[in-house]
């Protein structure tokens, strides 16, 4: 009888439930983000920024054209005693391997940023697959880091992407202050005041490793944030261990019991 009834509609609707608590209890056990997310929001979310209480914030250069001014930009890091977080592309890597190997040897984290830096949303899941498989082949054969973070091109999303780098082991990171130090007109004056007066605890800042007047604009900004009392850190060591989920602004957040 009990084999029967489980053949029956109901019993394979019954069945099916069960199945999918397991599931969601594995993706748990695996990775808290994709578990929680449902909690604030019906879209997966990368991480925008982190909450705490703790006057700590991470910056981060995307890297994927030129490195002319990349020296000055590690000179300046390197004396401030700050370690941040550079996104890689295989483009950038096998132009500038040199480069690469000594933002690594500095003791920065590297995350990654795809192979051929396409809009990931116009991928399949064997091209997205493909591009984040290549990008971390390359950064690990160029620096031996083994990279856990991706930043999408162009900032780029949506929930396929977000279930794919997932499966694939990698945390997904935007930003929530954009310095826009890639735009035309933007001057170094203009870098500082923009990051100076968006940053708050828990913020990920982006820079880009060439912007034309970063490497000017980094200086006065890490002076800034010093004397407000802040620590700058590379984002894998702001981001929170153990449960979390994002909410509905990209806020990593903690789950409390």
């Amino acid at each position: 009888m009990i084999l029967l009834w489980r053949w029956t509609p109901r019993g394979l609707l019954v069945l099916a439930f069960f199945l999918m608590l397991a599931v969601l209890g594995s993706l748990k056990f695996w990775h808290p983000s994709l578990y929680a997310m449902g909690r604030a929001s019906k879209r997966f979310l990368p991480i925008y920024r982190v909450y705490t209480q703790e006057k700590k914030v991470a910056f981060s250069f995307d890297a994927t054209w030129g490195a002319e001014h990349t020296p000055k930009i590690l000179e300046t890091l390197s004396r401030h005693q700050v370690k941040t977080t550079f996104f890689l592309t295989n483009i950038w890597l096998e132009k500038y391997p040199h480069t690469a190997k000594k933002i690594a040897e500095e003791g920065h984290e590297i995350g990654l940023h795809s192979a051929t830096h396409p809009r990931f949303t116009a991928l399949s899941q064997e091209e997205m697959e493909k591009e984040l498989k290549e990008n971390y082949q390359k950064v690990k054969e160029i620096t031996g880091y083994e990279a856990r973070l991706f930043r999408p091109p162009f900032g780029n999303y949506d929930d396929r992407v977000i279930r794919t780098c997932h499966l694939l082991g990698f945390q997904v990171i935007q930003w929530d202050v954009d310095s826009l130090d890639w735009q035309e007109g933007m001057t170094a004056e203009a870098i500082k005041k923009r990051v100076l007066n968006g940053v708050k605890p828990g913020s990920i800042v982006l820079f880009h490793n060439n912007g034309r007047y970063t490497a000017e604009a980094l200086d006065p900004i890490l002076q800034e944030l010093k004397k407000r009392g802040y620590e700058i850190v590379p984002v894998g060591q702001l981001l929170l261990q153990g449960e979390y989920y994002i909410d509905h602004t990209g806020e990593q957040r903690p789950v409390r019991s």
